[in-house]
């Protein structure tokens, strides 16, 4: 298990999460296994493991998961030579189901990001500019903690982000986004400045870098404040951001770039979205529908 924890890291760079999940995944495995050796993980094996996975009543996605991880693990150690054959690759690929996601409409997206009146102390410019900053650019939680104050390029006003794969790219943001970034580097951050700060862009109330649990506070607390508005995590903002650039014309390629999927299939769920709500807009208005 620790040479395959190194192979995830190190080699196959995967996020920290993905790595804990597919860890946890491969100790139900060998759990599964026993005291037999690596050579009795054969097919057969795999598909008695899934089948008490399933048994368990685990969802479709976290089974799609446990394959992936299993394939993944037979692949790693054929390479090595514990496995003469690699009997992953007879396991059918499960199928995760493609739920929509629950987004805001237009509407609750501007009513969510309007800043509170008369209220500048530096959590609620911290804040503000968080709630810009993700819904302007869709990006991942986990890249806008990583962002540093040198990855904002005001000039051009685009932002620098690390992403999956540790592969990087620019993503554009507007105007009320650079300037609630502004009102925060100016007015709020540096009250919060301390030793451990280094150049992260968004700190906690203690100096550190933001971490993703109070982002998700954050915006769990705003959207609260929004009549109507689903309880959305971070990632709402995100499918909420992608769907409405789809709906307002731009093309799926180019959404693609901005949220740094590495396939168009990803991306193309949001265009479900906006069908979605253009097949109700037509029931409702059309005196035909």
């Amino acid at each position: 298990m620790s040479e395959f924890e190194r192979h995830l890291r190190f080699e196959r760079d995967l996020s920290p999460h993905t790595v804990r999940a597919y860890l946890s995944d491969l100790a139900t495995l060998l759990t599964h296994l026993g005291e037999r050796d690596l050579d009795h993980l054969t097919i057969t094996l795999l598909r008695e493991w899934l089948a008490t996975q399933h048994a368990t009543g685990l969802s479709r996605a976290t089974l799609a998961r446990r394959t992936a991880c299993a394939r993944t693990f037979t692949a790693f150690c054929h390479r090595r030579g514990w496995l003469n054959d690699d009997p992953g690759l007879l396991l059918g690929t499960a199928k995760a189901p493609k739920s929509l996601p629950a987004v805001l409409d237009q509407s609750q997206a501007r009513a969510a990001l309007e800043p509170p009146t008369d209220d500048t102390t530096p959590k609620t410019l911290r804040d503000q500019a968080i709630l810009e900053l993700l819904y302007a650019t869709g990006i991942r939680v986990s890249e806008l903690c990583q962002l540093d104050v040198d990855d904002v390029d005001r000039d051009r006003r685009v932002i620098r982000v690390l992403g999956k794969g540790r592969k990087e790219r620019s993503v554009p943001f507007g105007a009320p986004a650079m300037h609630a970034i502004d009102r925060w580097c100016v007015y709020g951050r540096p009250l919060w400045i301390k030793p451990k700060s280094g150049p992260a862009l968004f700190l906690g109330t203690r100096g550190a870098r933001i971490d993703s649990g109070t982002i998700r506070r954050i915006v769990h607390a705003r959207l609260q404040q929004v009549d109507g508005a689903p309880d959305l995590s971070p990632h709402g903002l995100r499918h909420s951001a992608a769907t409405h650039l789809l709906e307002g014309g731009a093309d799926l390629r180019s959404v693609q770039e901005l949220l740094g999927h590495a396939s168009l299939n990803t991306t193309q769920i949001y265009t479900h979205v906006s069908i979605d709500r253009l097949r109700t807009a037509y029931r409702q208005a059309h005196p035909r529908a």
